[in-house]
């Protein structure tokens, strides 16, 4: 079985880091994400720039990408405008965020869920007729900052809304990192109920409480092998309290390697990046693999 990970460092990595890479570097990090066979890339967000600065040269970034055949520049937008932005930077992709609690929906979209459900629906008919291929993520799929647990009956209600957009791909999203195997085990097989088995589904994890890499084994017996990481652990939410790094691309890409299942992913590649990723940004990244290596060396 093969398994696809969705690199995100330079879009969901980078958006909470304090350090602001130029867009030289995060045209670097792309392209090394590229050199270690990374065939999605969620390169940016077209959102305001005062609220999430680290983004704010979306449009120069997709200006000064070098395009590869076979990979595919995604970019998040949360309105019109932002999808016009996208649109113009010629994305590959148009990803779009529903949060699924109305507090914490209102922390990062300043509307409700319902009105998020609403805002993409547009959004995707919109992407979908100028070519794009579309993904609707659900955050806070396994848990809210402000309103604590997410009920499967409420998750549910969201998926539904979701796939009714007419997206091309669904994605839950554990934002904060509180997801148990069980809970992936349970909520994707809920969504799969719902969507069916001709919308392909994608698991976004987060490392905040050292359960990624379980979950992302969880989600692989479930059937479901499509999973966000980004290099070097980076990333968090900035409209969530303590909502730490991604799962790291380099930890994933070992664990299925030893398990048998190919990502397409170059380990010395993926380690190599995470390592310049920490020299410009500063600091130290949750990556394991860049630690302690891989086995056999």
């Amino acid at each position: 079985m093969n398994v696809e990970i969705v690199e995100v460092s330079p879009r969901d990595g980078l958006q909470n880091e304090k350090a602001v890479l130029s867009t030289e570097d995060k045209v670097e990090l792309v392209e090394r994400a590229v050199r270690a066979g990374a065939k999605r890339i969620e390169v940016t967000s077209f959102v305001n720039p005062a609220k999430v600065p680290q983004m704010a040269d979306a449009d120069a970034l997709m200006a000064a990408l070098p395009r590869h055949d076979g990979v595919r520049y995604a970019g998040l937008v949360m309105n019109r405008r932002g999808l016009d932005r996208a649109l113009e930077g010629e994305v590959d992709e148009v990803d779009i965020v529903v949060v699924a609690t109305d507090t914490f929906c209102g922390r990062n979209q300043g509307m409700t869920t319902e009105q998020a459900c609403e805002t993409a629906a547009a959004l995707v008919a919109a992407a979908r007729q100028a070519g794009k291929f579309t993904t609707v993520t659900v955050g806070a799929s396994f848990g809210c900052p402000f309103e604590g647990e997410v009920s499967p009956a409420r998750l549910g209600e969201v998926i539904r809304r979701v796939h009714a957009t007419g997206a091309d791909e669904i994605a839950l999203a554990d934002t904060i990192g509180v997801a148990v195997p069980t809970d992936v085990t349970s909520r994707l097989a809920l969504a799969r109920e719902i969507v069916g088995e001709e919308t392909p589904l994608r698991l976004h994890l987060h490392d905040t409480r050292n359960t990624a890499v379980a979950n992302a084994v969880a989600a692989v017996h479930s059937g479901v092998t499509v999973l966000d990481a980004s290099i070097g652990g980076a990333g968090g939410c900035p409209f969530a309290p303590a909502a730490t790094g991604n799962v790291a691309t380099e930890d994933l890409a070992y664990l299925f390697a030893r398990m048998g299942h190919a990502t397409g992913i170059d380990l010395a590649e993926t380690i190599a990046a995470a390592v310049w990723l920490e020299e410009r940004l500063g600091q130290r990244l949750p990556s394991a693999l860049a630690r302690a290596g891989a086995f056999p060396a």
